[in-house]
């Protein structure tokens, strides 16, 4: 079958090499965060639904900043896609997938970045038309070697390791030819939160869209 969001997604993890994941608290914890990262270059935003405050962050976000793609991330529930794409987001992530999902994910209305772990996984979403994965948990499922070896026989497939990965693994995943960006959350780390160094998640920002990637 294919998957009429096959494109999209590839270019959405193309937009930087790092992918901020965000957690957020409240609406202005989402400004603060997402402000400080777009100052720093880093335009393409993920959103976690891990907390109460991430659909009304979305909406806000996809308000206040019409320039940045920001996107849902954490959907493990069907009805999370529509309810994401009604606040706004532009693309939605899963950290791996269902039958049930998978089939509500092959409808979505915005690019979908399904998440995989083995090879079995990424073939599987491969034969439904996805070509762009996230890989989670990145650092536990075998890091870089894990990646690189999937790269051979898979090699139409791109992905988005996320995990475990800080400003020092990234590079290892970025010289990677079948990795298109990184997922991370050490630029916006809870203590820099803590600490509202929003000038630090800037320049963690800056530093993150220096770094090279093959693809």
């Amino acid at each position: 079958m294919h998957n009429r969001n096959a494109e999209a997604p590839a270019a959405v993890l193309r937009r930087a090499p790092v992918l901020p994941v965000l957690t957020v608290r409240s609406l202005e914890d989402a400004a603060s965060q997402a402000r400080a990262l777009i100052a720093g270059g880093l335009f393409a935003l993920e959103i976690t639904l891990r907390t109460e405050a991430a659909l009304g962050a979305i909406a806000a976000l996809a308000k206040t900043f019409p320039g940045a793609l920001v996107g849902a991330g954490t959907i493990i529930e069907p009805q999370q896609i529509k309810d994401a794409v009604e606040a706004g987001a532009r693309f939605l992530v899963s950290p791996g997938m269902s039958p049930r999902l998978i089939e509500a994910a092959v409808s979505s209305p915005v690019p979908f970045i399904p998440g995989a772990a083995t090879a079995s996984e990424a073939l599987a979403l491969r034969e439904r038309g996805f070509r762009a994965l996230k890989f989670f948990p990145a650092e536990p499922a075998g890091g870089p070697k894990y990646l690189a070896a999937l790269a051979a026989p898979l090699p139409d497939l791109i992905f988005c390791p996320t995990g475990g990965i800080d400003a020092q693994k990234a590079a290892s995943y970025l010289a990677l030819p079948n990795v298109a960006c990184v997922g991370g959350s050490w630029m916006v780390a809870p203590e820099i939160i803590a600490a509202q160094d929003f000038a630090k998640i800037e320049r963690l920002a800056r530093e993150a869209c220096g770094l090279r990637r093959r693809i």
